[in-house]
């Protein structure tokens, strides 16, 4: 088992993105929190598709709801969420980028420790999480999934701490890596993000009760407050007397993951003070004044590419057209059984809009190239259907490394730029044309005068190499070290 990916055999349409990490949702004060919480990871569906989960708290016992699927196929029945009482609980959706694809690694993850319940849900990767697990094992505990999310949890029952939060705070001076987790115990709903703040969390309000998630998207669809970004180190506690603030780690540099901004985040979420939406719409408009062509019109690969491909419509005066359309309603139960429709791949998810194209010069924009499939059968389609010219601009650097901070990519052998140049990924996915946006242009558009080499702004190990936490468990071509551990363990 590859800790790091698990291979999905009815993914075929999206086999060429990065998987998006997961998504949190923790909610303290309200009679209806198992339903809002469910409302939330709907809105939060984006960052998790393969399964989802909610622990609700009543003031007695805890209710836990976990299962594989999405979350509107899980919660969305009144029966479903009437078995989860209480005033407080947390939620979480997933895509696995450590464990494999079982019900045992669905979050939130609950255990009875000495000081009572507790349950807990994980955004990010922990990069020494294999090396915790073999000197734990070795402990004595015993490991009931292979996520890394559950290391936290034998970390906090084998703390010395006399109360959670010092087990809290122990517990994750031991870690290395990414997190933005909440945490739901009998008397407080927790939420603490790493010193680097590589994944988002935020603050909301709705009413007298407090929210701790992933974006600001899963406040709106419940009609909640944005209140402020969780700082990076910054561990918020939510009890009957209130909101507390606790910042346990030294200061250091932020690096909050620059890939947020291009990919993962939904389009109407703000994230650090920016909007998705606006932020793509600006890398777009970088992208054209550093590589525009002679060209009838821009079309996005929807939908991620839309908001980059406007950017660059409005910069370069060209006429923005939807020369792609896509299919929203590919079901993966639809797709898994059937080889022949498989092997179709992109073309059950986009269709090309022959009328538009032929004839025509596109200037095709995407947020990205992983393993190139995807793009070379996107250029193939829109040749099909009559384009004269095709040329690919991306909304990205060239991703030339792994994530190890809690995003799913291959291993970098599979990663197309690290293998070839920008010519020769050109040939590769046979545009007339490719380029895609700069490091500095990408930093331009974030607002920066540009990428300071010496103290980067953003963490961009995934064009650059540059892992700003080191990597414990893996080198960089994969995930060796964690395998060889796990493999121990097993």
């Amino acid at each position: 088992m590859n800790p790091r990916s698990t291979t999905h055999p009815f993914s075929a349409p999206d086999d060429d993105k990065f998987r998006e990490e997961c998504g949190v949702f923790g909610i303290y004060g309200s009679d209806d929190s198992a339903a809002l919480t469910a409302l939330g990871l709907h809105a939060l569906q984006h960052r998790g598709q393969e399964a989802a989960g909610i622990v609700s708290y009543d003031g007695s016992r805890f209710y836990p709801h976990r299962a594989l699927g999405l979350v509107g196929d899980i919660f969305g029945e009144q029966e479903i969420i009437d078995t989860l009482p209480g005033d407080s609980a947390i939620g979480h959706v997933r895509y696995s980028t450590t464990g494999e694809t079982a019900l045992r690694n669905v979050q939130p993850l609950y255990a009875d420790y000495s000081f009572g319940g507790l349950a807990l849900a994980h955004n990010g990767n922990l990069t020494n999480a294999a090396s915790l697990r073999h000197d734990l094992v070795n402990r004595g505990s015993l490991f009931q999934s292979t996520s890394d999310t559950e290391v936290f949890q034998h970390l906090i029952a084998t703390s010395s701490g006399a109360r959670l939060l010092d087990r809290v705070v122990e517990t994750l001076r031991e870690v290395e890596g990414a997190f933005s987790l909440v945490a739901l115990s009998r008397r407080k709903l927790i939420g603490a993000r790493d010193p680097k703040g590589f994944r988002p969390l935020i603050l909301g309000s709705l009413g007298d009760a407090s929210i701790i998630t992933s974006e600001t998207c899963a406040l709106d669809i419940i009609g909640a407050e944005f209140v402020r970004d969780v700082e990076p180190g910054e561990i918020i506690v939510v009890d009957e007397e209130g909101l507390h603030s606790h910042t346990p780690f030294p200061a250091t540099r932020k690096r909050f993951c620059i890939f947020e901004y291009i990919y993962f985040a939904r389009p109407d979420s703000s994230v650090e003070g920016r909007n998705v939406y606006e932020t793509r719409k600006a890398i777009g408009a970088e992208l054209a004044r550093e590589s525009l062509v002679d060209a009838d019109f821009v079309i996005p690969v929807p939908d991620s590419g839309v908001p980059a491909a406007i950017g660059f419509a409005q910069e370069s005066h060209l006429p923005f057209e939807l020369g792609l359309i896509r299919n929203h309603y590919v079901g993966r139960t639809f797709i898994e059984p059937i080889d022949e429709i498989r092997h179709l791949g992109v073309k059950l998810k986009h269709n090309a809009n022959r009328q538009q194209l032929e004839g025509k010069r596109v200037i095709l924009v995407d947020d990205s190239i992983v393993r190139g499939t995807t793009s070379r059968k996107i250029v193939e389609m829109v040749r099909q259907a009559g384009a004269r010219e095709v040329h690919m601009r991306i909304s990205s650097p060239p991703t030339m490394h792994s994530c190890f901070y809690g995003i799913d990519t291959p291993e970098r052998g599979q990663l197309l730029a690290a293998n070839l140049d920008v010519e020769g990924i050109r040939q590769q996915i046979n545009a007339d044309s490719l380029a895609y946006v700069s490091i500095d242009g990408l930093y331009r558009a974030m607002g920066e005068a540009g990428r300071n080499n010496d103290e980067p702004q953003f963490c961009d190990a995934c064009f650059t190499g540059d892992y700003p936490i080191s990597l414990t468990d893996f080198d960089e071509g994969g995930a060796t070290a964690q395998m060889s551990l796990l493999a121990g363990l097993a």
